[in-house]
């Protein structure tokens, strides 16, 4: 990992030490390191810098007394030793921001790691910085359409607001991340910002080559801080990201897309940091600061008055368990939870989204509409009322439900195919053609669905298409199959 050699990050020189700004390492105990300062103590979050070249960075976190200060590691710290030169930068993590990070990849440091050349027409900023004001913020609520039809139905995302997505490993959380960028970047006139915090380096390069062949990449920067890389600088990604954000949206005046993958590594960060800081773990090991950390987090993710940051965040949940105390923080500061289940995934019915366990504060009548709230209710009530008589029909049998109860069943599976969904970004693994769906042809859909239009259509018609209009077309196809296939099966008898 490499380090920025900018006005706050000078090698360390024997002006520095003569101007107070120098100290001495007195221990190192893996990623902390505590340091005697003879003069001045340097500040909370200033960045200091040792070993050659000054290329270990240490961010200050505590100050044990009046001469020591204790932080933590942000890069490697091999060779460094006690009595090594340590200087007081004077200055925190700083990040560049401008129209110059469009299309590149950072790390946590804000060095271009995409084999670029180097940026141009940037200034840089602090990573810690406070969320926006009371007064700045917008107080209206509007709906944010994400062109995926079981997502702007049932579990529609507030402008500037926070969506959370929630599942297990190998449930589709990325996927479905990589969806939204391209269908919210290519058809809304927004920036995105992609965060990868303790992720793996294929991922990164995965989705840097994907976005690129999509053509959304003018419009998008990304910011990774990998899971081989020390607890310091996985914890420092997302501000850093968050720095980048308010740039566009308070100085452009543009609506940014920032999506996080995944916020349950940034909590698992704070707990390594806060284990090498010997603090008391509380609640399953958890740091007892995982609130507030989270909160600096969350609360910079606004929609003020020139602008909104809207933020979808992958929540990995371990072993799937949604009482875990890291699931549960994040839960409190969305506006939207989308819960993805291995069961529908195990079915093939993609994206994986439980509609009855994924909810949204936007699906009320005052904000979605009338309509809509009628729609999304009747959806959730049909699949609930299917969801009860699984059992019954497992025991017993379809043919042994009333004739009303079979009809709710046969319109809930249609409905769960119509909102499966071929993705962009999956066609060269699926074979099929992507589909934006808007949200009127999505409720048109449902309502026709719900009044048993399409009775006569097989359940398989529904899968896997855009508007409903199309079951009647992969209906007739299939059909014409089928005639073809018998055709020849009775000129070779």
């Amino acid at each position: 990992m490499t380090v920025p050699a900018d006005a706050c990050n000078k090698e360390p020189d024997a002006t520095m030490a003569q101007q107070g700004r120098s100290g001495v390492v007195v221990s190192v105990h893996g990623s902390v390191v505590d340091i005697r300062f003879d003069a001045q103590l340097p500040v909370i979050h200033s960045l200091l810098r040792a070993g050659p070249d000054g290329q270990i960075i240490i961010e200050v976190l505590a100050h044990r007394d009046a001469r020591h200060v204790r932080g933590i590691a942000m890069t490697p710290t091999q060779g460094l030793a006690r009595g090594t030169l340590v200087v007081d930068t004077q200055c925190p993590l700083e990040v560049p921001v401008g129209k110059g990070i469009l299309s590149r990849m950072f790390d946590v440091f804000g060095n271009v790691i995409d084999r670029g050349p180097a940026l141009s027409d940037v200034q840089r900023r602090s990573a810690h910085r406070d969320p926006p004001a009371l007064v700045r913020r917008s107080t209206q609520s509007e709906i944010f359409e994400t062109g995926i039809k079981v997502i702007d139905v049932l579990v529609p995302l507030e402008r500037g607001g926070k969506a959370g997505l929630f599942g297990g490993a190998g449930v589709g959380k990325t996927v479905l991340l990589t969806e939204m960028i391209h269908n919210v970047v290519g058809h809304h006139a927004g920036v995105s910002i992609f965060c990868g915090i303790g992720e793996r380096c294929r991922e990164g390069e995965e989705l840097y080559s994907d976005m690129k062949a999509a053509g959304v990449l003018p419009n998008m920067a990304m910011v990774f801080g990998q899971m081989n890389e020390p607890a310091g600088s996985r914890f420092r990604v997302g501000h850093a990201a968050l720095t980048m954000a308010e740039y566009f949206r308070d100085d452009e005046h543009r609506d940014v897309l920032l999506l996080i993958d995944n916020i349950f590594r940034f909590i698992q960060a704070g707990m390594e940091v806060s284990g090498l800081m010997g603090q008391m773990p509380a609640r399953l090991g958890y740091q007892p600061t995982m609130g507030t950390e989270l909160s600096g987090l969350e609360e910079r993710i606004a929609n003020t008055d020139s602008g909104a940051i809207t933020s979808i965040q992958a929540v990995y949940v371990p072993a799937d368990d949604f009482t875990d105390p890291a699931a549960v923080h994040v839960f409190s500061h969305l506006s939207a939870s989308i819960v993805l289940s291995r069961k529908r995934a195990g079915e093939g019915l993609y994206p994986a989204i439980d509609p009855l366990q994924s909810s949204s504060k936007m699906a009320t009548p005052g904000i979605a509409g009338e309509r809509h709230y009628r729609l999304a209710q009747a959806v959730r009530r049909t699949l609930a009322q299917y969801a009860d008589l699984k059992d019954i029909i497992a025991m017993l049998g379809l043919e042994q439900l009333s004739p009303d109860d079979r009809k709710v069943v046969a319109r809930a599976r249609r409905l769960e195919r119509f909102l499966t969904q071929p993705f962009f970004t999956t066609g060269q693994y699926t074979g099929l053609q992507g589909k934006l769906v808007s949200l009127a042809d999505s409720l048109d859909g449902c309502e026709r669905i719900l009044a048993d239009e399409f009775k006569d259509l097989p359940e398989s018609a529904f899968y896997m298409i855009g508007a409903v209009d199309e079951a009647k077309i992969k209906a007739a196809a299939a059909g014409s199959r089928n005639t073809a296939k018998s055709g020849a099966a009775t000129h070779e008898a």
